[in-house]
């Protein structure tokens, strides 16, 4: 009996320790945890971290429709077989202009011992029927988003720039035209050009944080601006924003022309729904005729100045009838005895999806090379479809 318990104990044993290895052998490690894509709320709406780094980042587009009609905003047809008494194409009709556009946004952000390191970057996808009778006013003139007509489809960068704490470089718009603000929520706002906009920049800005802010532009220029040496356009500003408005001045020196513009902005909000501006402008290069959007036309102005003459003032305002909509309207007048008026009704359809009628009148100068369709008095009209997302 000793014998037969001492072996049945055993084989026991044996089964048990066999056991717990079997066990042992199918234990399954426990998964690592998933890095889930975590909100970023430190600039705002719309960031999220970018897994594996404390940089934050922000995707966002809207795209836009554009139907326009007229003297100022339609599109003329021509007929390059048949030509006037002048040799140029025979003009066989006017008609709509439509331009279609998407434009694709990425910011980053990300906190460092330096202060915050921020990017922006904005490319365009652009299609549309070209104006080629349109006259404007600065090389960057027409209501294509201030960058001229587009023929056919393209792609463009508009910005493309770094910045970290108040130092920013790269493919910006120009600080004289930016720095005291657009001229009003019109989308023809460059009928009277009041500064041109893309170029590569070095700045610096400075934030008082009671209100006052300031800043220094380097510039290189575009086009026929773009500096002839190593010395950079040159612009200057500073501001003072409070509960009742703004008043800011920014004074640009082009180094190829070596020519001063000035500008002096007053914006007021008069109580929640009305809000009113002016603006004025003064340079010291005296042109003797306008250059309208032909690279050949004329003389051209100086970097900065996009007026006719030495001065010009602009003002509007924007009036909120409700949540949804504001009636928004820009008048111009310049050295030359030129006018410009716009006035539209930006509606909110439903959440991020805006229509936009707008009504566009110029009166030209003698001293314009050339006039639309010969006229000295133009009117055009225009809707525009946005969503922003």
């Amino acid at each position: 009996m000793n014998i037969k318990s001492l072996l049945l104990g055993s084989a026991a044993a044996l089964v048990a320790v066999s056991g717990a290895r079997a066990a042992d052998a199918v234990v399954v490690a426990e998964p690592e945890p998933a890095e889930y894509v975590r909100i970023c709320d430190v600039y705002g709406a719309g960031y999220f971290y970018i897994p594996g780094t404390e940089t934050c980042l922000r995707i966002g587009a809207s795209m836009r429709y554009t139907i326009g009609a007229g003297d100022l905003d339609g599109a003329r047809a021509y007929d390059n077989k048949k030509l006037d008494a002048d040799g140029n194409p025979y003009k066989i009709n006017d008609t709509y202009a439509k331009s279609a556009q998407v434009r694709m946004r990425m910011w980053t952000g990300q906190e460092t011992e330096l202060g915050t390191l921020q990017t922006f970057t904005e490319f365009r996808l652009n299609y549309g029927s070209a104006n080629p009778n349109f006259v404007g006013t600065n090389a960057q003139g027409g209501w294509y988003d201030g960058y001229g007509y587009e023929n056919g489809s393209s792609v463009t960068t508009n910005f493309a720039y770094m910045q970290l704490g108040g130092f920013r470089v790269g493919l910006d718009e120009s600080f004289f035209s930016t720095f005291t603000g657009y001229a009003g929520n019109v989308v023809q706002d460059t009928l009277i050009g009041y500064g041109n906009f893309q170029t590569g920049v070095v700045q610096y800005y400075f934030d008082g944080g009671n209100g006052f802010t300031g800043g220094i532009s380097l510039e290189e220029g575009s086009g026929h601006s773009t500096i002839d040496s190593y010395v950079p356009h040159v612009a200057v500003g500073a501001k003072w924003t409070q509960g009742w408005g703004s008043i800011a001045g920014v004074l640009g020196y082009d180094s190829n022309d070596e020519e001063v513009t000035g500008k002096v902005r007053l914006d007021v909000n008069v109580n929640d729904q009305l809000t009113l501006w002016v603006m004025a402008g003064y340079g010291t290069y005296d042109d003797d005729v306008s250059h309208g959007v032909a690279p050949d036309q004329g003389t051209y102005q100086d970097w900065f100045k996009a007026w006719g003459g030495n001065w010009a003032v602009f003002g509007g305002g924007a009036f909120k009838f409700n949540e949804k909509g504001s009636i928004n309207a820009q008048l111009s007048y310049d050295d030359w005895d030129r006018f410009a008026a716009s006035v539209n009704v930006d509606y909110q359809i439903v959440p991020d999806f805006h229509i936009i009628p707008e009504v566009n009148y110029m009166h030209f100068s003698d001293r314009d090379d050339n006039f639309i369709n010969g006229k000295k008095d133009a009117w055009g009209a225009l809707v525009r479809f946005q969503r922003d997302f």
